[in-house]
């Protein structure tokens, strides 16, 4: 398996940088899925006026940007200094935004802060082993505060720990990191064994069009 940090510091490389505006106009806004201007927005995270926020995996910044915008306090992680270092040259002048550089377990096993919600959209929930993270997570939410994240869903016959390439240039073998993989009824199972309720794991169908992969959205709360 690849280094974490050298797979996502390539993979930032590959990744456009958001729009400066939504089909809205808005300069900044939550997208759960891999599509634009599609899904819901903030609002899945049940936040309290001025709530605390953890990102994990926060990528070049944009959410936890938008919720820093609304008021809220929130921090960003990522294991790439490559996209902290996007997510502060776009964001670093919102206030409320905090961005650390640091593994998603590393990471809440040593943070004192309790939270109202954490989240992940296609970060370290999706490639980071649930059997410890999960509990971490548990561990920095305040009581009835919400765990959300997004990604793709699984495909058919291949759940559990999967490799996940990210290719490099013509003549290079693709990097492989590891990602996990369950069927949204697997994940309801999987969370409620770690003390999780409400759980609610389902597929949000693509937008009209030739796409046809949709994006798997599960929300819990301590």
């Amino acid at each position: 398996m690849a280094d974490t940090s050298v797979a996502w510091d390539t993979y930032s490389a590959q990744r456009p940088e958001r729009r400066a505006v939504n089909s809205c106009g808005d300069t900044t806004w939550f997208n759960w899925t891999q599509y634009p201007d599609h899904g819901p927005g903030a609002e899945v995270l049940g936040l309290p006026a001025h709530g605390r926020v953890l990102d994990l995996g926060c990528g070049k910044g944009g959410n936890a940007a938008h919720l820093a915008a609304l008021g809220m306090d929130a921090v960003g992680i990522d294991v790439s200094q490559a996209q902290l270092h996007a997510a502060e040259e776009r964001w670093g002048s919102v206030g409320g935004l905090a961005l650390h550089k640091s593994e998603a377990v590393t990471f809440l096993r040593r943070a004192a802060d309790v939270y109202d919600a954490v989240y992940s959209v296609y970060g370290a929930v999706w490639f980071t082993d649930p059997a410890a993270l999960l509990p971490a997570i548990r561990e920095r939410l305040e009581p009835g505060g919400t765990l959300a994240f997004s990604q793709r869903p699984a495909v058919e016959g291949c759940y559990g720990c999967q490799a996940s390439y990210i290719p490099r240039g013509a003549d290079e073998d693709p990097l492989v990191v590891k990602r996990w993989d369950f069927e949204p009824a697997a994940w309801e199972r999987l969370l409620k064994e770690y003390g999780y309720t409400e759980v609610r794991a389902e597929v949000l169908a693509a937008p009209p069009g030739r796409r046809k992969v949709g994006t798997l959205i599960v929300r819990a709360r301590a």
